[in-house]
């Protein structure tokens, strides 16, 4: 930017792309909580056709969402070169779990899949830094180069939307400071104040952007908004097929040669006196005579005297093909939203562990590429943690690593099989090995490097004594043996 602007200008202008982007995003939200498009309807549609467009509605949009963000879980944190550490002293480990991000990385993830894009901000407070996740419908950032940077020119988030009666409340932040802000709507730019700044703790705005689809323009979708159109054309065809599933999915009887029964006037008025016109058809405005209606369901026999009359039926409307065409429509929705069909069919007998795996390879690489992006917001939002609690880690240091947890299906024989020939073929150390082990929790991790160490401890001691005591000559004494005995015996004792 050519020239600083001010607070005030910032939050207008950060408002300003609220507002913009708010019919966007308000339709991608309102998709996820079904509230769809209704399906074409005829006009002067009564009241059950509109009952049956509600029913048509079928939301797979959540499932969309909640397939890949059920694989994204940050398991671990590790520095590489020559600042590596071990798990339990890492400072941004502390940060994580001084923030309960174990649960609420959920919602960061869910939030940029469902909208394109969700923000973090992380805050000083007397226990440490903080880190919260905030609602991309009410965040807002500017960047310099939204595609590229990564770091945030300035950013606002909304904490009370403006009423009649109160104005809203909103937080902005820039690279120093933290600002309220009042305002009275999004769109009054004379409306806004700004109150003095407070210094927030870092030397960049704290502010991270997680996005998990963004292009050279920097603009970022996720997998809700490219879906609605198919979404919309299977409500269509639900709607279709309930339609003729309520009015044409059973035959038709009809006879011909047949009066039905005719209303009539009956021998008394109201007030007791014989009706005029007692046994007469009652006509209509049109004068005609008005037919009584029949109670006729599928108990009920028809039956003449007369043998002219002739009975007959219309044969059923055949729902095959509808639910053929819905069926097409979800495998379009399966194939553009890379979901494996089997999550969204329900159809997995007789399928192999290969055909599984097959199925499950463009789902991963989806969430591979969600790893990539949203892991350097994480590391970006670890060394940002690191400063503002004075850790040995600044802004610049980028050997910090996001390890997320393996949620591929398989077996602890297999992964056991596995990791035993990395390290005796390949000669990899059994200790970096450990980390690979399915649903292994960075505390058993600690337990297990504890362990380690008392156990290399005893080692040596063991190997010292027996380096340091003579054997006399035709000595069958193991002085391991010896010392494995004393240590045993001192168990005993101390229980």
């Amino acid at each position: 930017m050519s020239e600083t602007p001010t607070s005030k200008a910032l939050a207008k202008q950060l408002l300003a792309i609220l507002d913009k982007d708010s019919q966007r995003l308000q339709r991608v939200d309102d998709y996820v909580q079904g509230k769809h498009d209704d399906p074409y309807m005829p006009e002067g549609a009564d009241d059950e056709y509109r009952m049956l467009a509600k029913r048509a509605v079928s939301n797979w949009m959540p499932l969309l969402v909640k397939t890949p963000t059920q694989a994204l879980y940050v398991d671990q944190f590790r520095r590489g070169g020559a600042d590596a550490v071990r798990l339990r002293d890492l400072p941004e480990w502390d940060h994580w779990q001084r923030s309960r991000m174990d649960a609420r990385q959920i919602a960061v993830h869910r939030g940029a899949v469902t909208y394109g894009h969700s923000f973090t901000v992380t805050e000083q407070t007397p226990k440490g830094s903080r880190t919260r996740g905030l609602s991309p419908l009410r965040t807002a950032a500017l960047f310099e180069d939204p595609a590229n940077d990564h770091t945030p020119y300035a950013a606002l988030t909304v904490l009370r939307k403006p009423t009649d009666e109160t104005p809203g409340k909103a937080k902005m932040w820039d690279a120093t400071n933290v600002y309220e802000v009042t305002f009275k709507s999004f769109t009054d730019e004379d409306g806004v104040t700004v109150g003095a700044g407070v210094k927030h703790g870092a030397t960049e705005c704290p502010i991270t952007r997680f996005s998990a689809y963004i292009d050279l323009d920097g603009r970022t979708y996720g997998v809700v908004e490219p879906m609605i159109p198919v979404q919309n054309r299977i409500n269509q065809t639900v709607f279709d097929l309930l339609v003729a599933q309520t009015y044409a999915s059973t035959k038709v009887r009809w006879v011909t040669g047949m009066a039905p029964p005719l209303k009539r006037y009956p021998e008394l008025d109201e007030s007791g006196q014989p009706h005029p016109q007692a046994g007469e058809p009652v006509l209509d405005a049109n004068g005609n005579p008005i037919p009584l209606p029949i109670n006729h369901n599928a108990k009920r026999f028809l039956f003449a005297e007369d043998d002219t009359v002739k009975f007959g039926s219309l044969d059923e409307t055949p729902l095959g093909g509808f639910i053929e065409s819905i069926d097409m429509s979800i495998r379009h929705l399966s194939a553009i939203s890379q979901t494996p069909p089997h999550h969204l069919l329900g159809q997995i007998a007789n399928l192999s562990a290969e055909a599984l795996l097959a199925a499950e390879t463009a789902l991963s690489r989806m969430v591979e590429e969600f790893r990539t992006s949203f892991g350097e917001s994480w590391e970006r939002v670890a060394r940002l943690a690191a400063e503002m609690d004075a850790a040995d880690v600044d802004l610049d240091d980028y050997e910090i690593e996001v390890i997320w947890r393996d949620m591929e299906l398989k077996s602890l024989a297999q992964s056991a099989d596995g990791l035993g020939k990395l390290a005796d073929q390949l000669q990899i150390p059994v200790k970096g090995l450990w980390g690979r082990v399915p649903g292994v929790t960075k505390a058993e991790l600690d337990e297990w490097d504890r362990l380690a160490e008392e156990q290399d401890g005893a080692r040596q001691l063991a190997q010292a004594l027996r380096r340091a005591a003579p054997r006399s000559a035709g000595s069958t004494t193991d002085v391991s043996s010896t010392f494995a005995a004393s240590t045993a015996g001192t168990e005993v004792a101390a229980a």
